[in-house]
């Protein structure tokens, strides 16, 4: 275990679930407890309703440290959703917001997710203990969520979502997965990325909730999410 003031660098490269076609790759500097995330993500699901598609996405932990495989799609709907890839990757140790809350409280808060089909995102904040010590332990995995729901089986476009049943089992289900492990180069590849949703010092995380499974809390962010979501999707469909 690296001494609080020496700086690993953790990296992986973001891959496609889903059936997303997506492509990423995240970089992680981490001094003690102090982060610095640095994330490029292209061809995701890019709008909702006409708006910029939210994508939530986590540092997840205390699973099996990799990414699910098909089998993982344990009910044959043809998407892997979030619970059925959890004992994969795990629960939510720490959200990548673009502001404020960065623990797993903030996970559904659709404000502060990636946007659009390609972003770049960077920042600096206070990491928790539970997270530091699986990018330690070569457990942790970055997941962006968010697939549009056109590209899914017939099954998979009428299930509704297993976190938020007021939205369509494509909104939360993961896009993008990668295991993070210690990087052999000292920096990122040209330097950190400009990014409009660059946030520096943001408050330090509060501790991951022992009884969070996969997404978790923050129930008053997870009805508005849900609730602005299912608004627009009636929206959508009321103009069919």
């Amino acid at each position: 275990m690296a001494a609080d003031g020496d700086t690993t660098t953790y990296e992986a490269n973001l891959g496609a679930i889903n059936g997303s076609n997506a492509t990423g790759s995240v970089w992680i500097t981490l001094t003690g407890d102090q982060a610095t995330v640095t994330e490029n993500v292209s061809g995701l699901a890019a709008t909702f309703d006409g708006n910029p598609y939210p994508h939530v996405q986590h540092i997840h932990i205390e699973g099996a440290g990799v990414c699910p495989a098909p089998a993982a799609d344990t009910n044959g709907d043809g998407v892997i959703s979030t619970t059925e890839g959890g004992p994969s990757y795990g629960k939510i140790g720490t959200t990548l917001s673009t502001s404020g809350d960065t623990s797993d409280k903030a996970a559904l808060d659709l404000a502060v997710g990636g946007m659009g089909a390609s972003y770049k995102y960077e920042r600096t904040f206070t990491m928790n203990a539970a997270t530091v010590s699986a990018l330690q332990a070569g457990t942790g995995v970055v997941v962006v969520h968010g697939l549009d729901p056109a590209t899914l089986s017939a099954a998979g476009q009428a299930a509704k979502s297993d976190l938020v049943p007021t939205l369509p089992l494509a909104a939360t289900s993961p896009a993008l997965c990668g295991t993070l492990a210690v990087s052999q180069m000292a920096a990122m590849p040209g330097g950190a990325p400009g990014t409009g949703v660059s946030t520096q010092a943001a408050p330090a995380n509060a501790a991951t909730s022992p009884e969070v499974a996969w997404f978790a809390g923050g129930g008053a962010v997870v009805l508005a999410a849900g609730a602005v979501l299912a608004m627009n999707r009636k929206k959508t469909l009321a103009a069919k």
